[in-house]
């Protein structure tokens, strides 16, 4: 499996993934279409299997329709209850569905919370041992997406599917979010070596003009505060009771970090 990241816009990520064996090719969040066909025509690129769709929001889906186009992609997927929001949609996807990329093994986890309809993509290369899933605006490195259609409750479950990935997974997020996302973190776990160091090297990533995307799970785990709910120290510098529900914690700690 490679992975080629295509900045897009001021800080998007799309994602153009190619079984190495067949050599067949997807995209993930077709979001500006000049970056992205600029990226594949230096590659070589003239076909895609596929434009994989995170979410239906315009900075994940608005070139969708012009690099079908013009590189003759015939399908578009998304969620199923995406259907209608997700320009050219053809593949309407549920939770649990599994297909292939030549060599490549997919699954769709539905993972509602930032948008009712969103999808991961979690694509494994057995030949590799490795694997990837592309997480949209569920999952940033270190943070969460904001809560605008969904409710606390349903991002916290979206996580925990997340979350139960392999530590070694790696998480392919839609922005370039980690060093304001690991600012937080710091803030309402400072006692916390491992956001101190993260956040370090983040720092050198990004002033060397480094994206720091991917991270992985592990990482997450260790580091990202909607991941880290139950932790005591969380709680007590957002004032969250200890006998209150990981879900209104989430809620408490997303609040949180929309005023921060």
């Amino acid at each position: 499996m490679k992975i080629t990241s295509i900045p897009c816009l001021s800080d998007n990520y799309a994602y153009l993934v190619e079984c190495e064996t067949t050599g067949e090719k997807v995209l993930v969040d077709a979001s500006e279409a000049a970056p992205i066909l600029a990226a594949l025509e230096s590659r070589g690129v003239r076909k895609l299997a596929s434009i994989w769709s995170t979410h239906h929001h315009f900075d994940h889906v608005g070139a969708n329709e012009a690099v079908a186009s013009a590189l003759g992609v015939r399908e578009i997927a998304g969620h199923a209850s995406d259907k209608g929001r997700i320009p050219g949609q053809t593949r309407f996807l549920e939770e649990g569905e599994t297909f292939s990329v030549g060599d490549l093994r997919v699954a769709i986890l539905h993972i509602p919370g930032h948008t009712t309809g969103a999808v991961a993509y979690v694509v494994s290369d057995d030949a590799k041992g490795t694997r990837a899933v592309f997480t949209g605006d569920t999952l940033f490195l270190g943070g969460c997406g904001r809560l605008f259609e969904g409710t606390p409750a349903m991002m916290h479950t979206s996580l925990s599917k997340l979350a139960a990935l392999p530590g070694d997974t790696e998480v392919y997020c839609g922005h370039e979010y980690t060093k304001s996302n690991l600012r937080f973190a710091a803030h309402v776990e400072p006692n916390n070596a491992a956001i101190r160091a993260r956040a370090e090297h983040t720092e050198a990533l990004r002033t060397a003009n480094e994206p720091t995307v991917p991270g992985r799970m592990s990482d997450e785990l260790a580091t990202n505060p909607f991941l880290r709910v139950r932790s005591a120290e969380i709680r007590s510098t957002l004032g969250i009771a200890a006998d209150a529900s990981d879900a209104d914690a989430l809620g408490a700690i997303r609040a949180a970090k929309d005023k921060f």
